[in-house]
């Protein structure tokens, strides 16, 4: 962010004399990233540290309510695993958003137009109003900290953080071997001792691709499908020496994208054939026979959504398909 966040006790008090009475909610779409390191992941667990408790304490705080509304995210991500571009939607009280006004001046206009206008069913929220929700947000978070919200809008009519998006991107960083291990990106790059051959590596990757059954590389949960379309996957190594892969599908199941690394890898290190490999890949069975490497080389690099227009329609497309589901790195 370019500009300081505030943090809640630089916040001047507020009586709020002059706030008008508002109903209703108005759905918000949070882009935010994070660095995995020190969560224990990003779903709510009793006595640990995550990112979506981090984040909804914060804004209760902001918002001055007791519970925070439940904030709904794009992919929950395991312990460890980054985010650099994290999407989320969180459905605020519109009242309680108006507080977060930091000028009389603005309340008063809202006031003297009746409230905030509703356009085509979305209500017209003020940048300002949602740039200082933001500010408030990250600064009660804290100033360096490792979850920071980089913007706030309005979400599109029908709009799922879950369910809307046409695919996830991931980016897996892998270093093999002592010269190309950089100790400044080591929250960021997992390693493997020694040198891996590329070009197998692709060999695995590419018999991968496609609309199939993942069971062989995804911890199984009741109730859920393990069928995903993998549309990318490729390795290449970057310019210092770092093997990094590019990965994208429609969702990704729980341990799939690394259990997907550690078949590579196997390949990469021949310590399996790609014919037994492509044979577990067939059988659809969890295996153990590859490892789930390191979260922390894992990162989520984007969400990619459909037009405004049509991220309702594919809300309840996505919905029909995997009722109940959850989806996890």
């Amino acid at each position: 962010m370019n500009e300081e966040a505030i943090t809640p006790d630089e916040i001047v008090e507020d009586d709020f004399s002059d706030l008008i009475d508002v109903e209703g909610d108005v759905r918000l779409r949070l882009d935010f990233g994070y660095d995995g390191t020190d969560f224990a992941g990003w779903a709510k667990q009793p006595g640990k540290r995550t990112v979506e408790g981090t984040l909804e304490q914060a804004f209760a705080q902001v918002l001055r309510m007791d519970v925070s509304p439940r904030i709904v995210v794009a992919g929950r991500t395991d312990a460890g695993v980054h985010a650099a571009d994290q999407v989320a939607h969180i459905d605020v009280p519109i009242e309680q958003l108006i507080r977060v006004s930091f000028s009389r001046e603005e309340r008063r206009e809202l006031q003297e137009q009746g409230g905030i206008p509703i356009v085509d069913g979305l209500p017209q929220v003020p940048h300002s109003m949602l740039h200082a929700l933001m500010r408030r947000v990250d600064g009660s978070v804290g100033r360096n900290a490792d979850v920071v919200i980089n913007k706030i809008t309005v979400a599109p009519l029908g709009f799922d953080a879950r369910f809307s998006p046409l695919a996830r991107r991931y980016e897996y960083r892998l270093a093999d071997g002592l010269e190309r291990l950089n100790p400044i990106e080591r929250r960021r790059t997992a390693f493997h001792f020694y040198p891996l051959n590329v070009d197998a590596m692709n060999e695995a990757a590419e018999m991968m691709l496609g609309l199939r059954d993942f069971g062989a590389f995804c911890r199984p949960r009741p109730g859920a499908t393990t069928i995903r379309e993998l549309q990318e996957f490729h390795w290449e190594r970057d310019a210092s020496g770092v093997i990094v892969a590019q990965l994208q599908a429609d969702a990704f199941c729980h341990s799939m994208v690394r259990s997907l690394v550690g078949a590579c890898v196997a390949a990469g290190s021949g310590t399996h054939s790609l014919d037994a490999i492509e044979d577990l890949r067939t059988k659809g069975e969890r295996t153990s026979v590859f490892k789930v490497m390191p979260a922390h080389g894992l990162t989520l690099t984007q969400i990619i959504y459909p037009p405004d227009s049509e991220v309702g329609q594919r809300a309840d497309l996505t919905r029909s398909r995997r009722v109940l589901e959850e989806d996890f790195l």
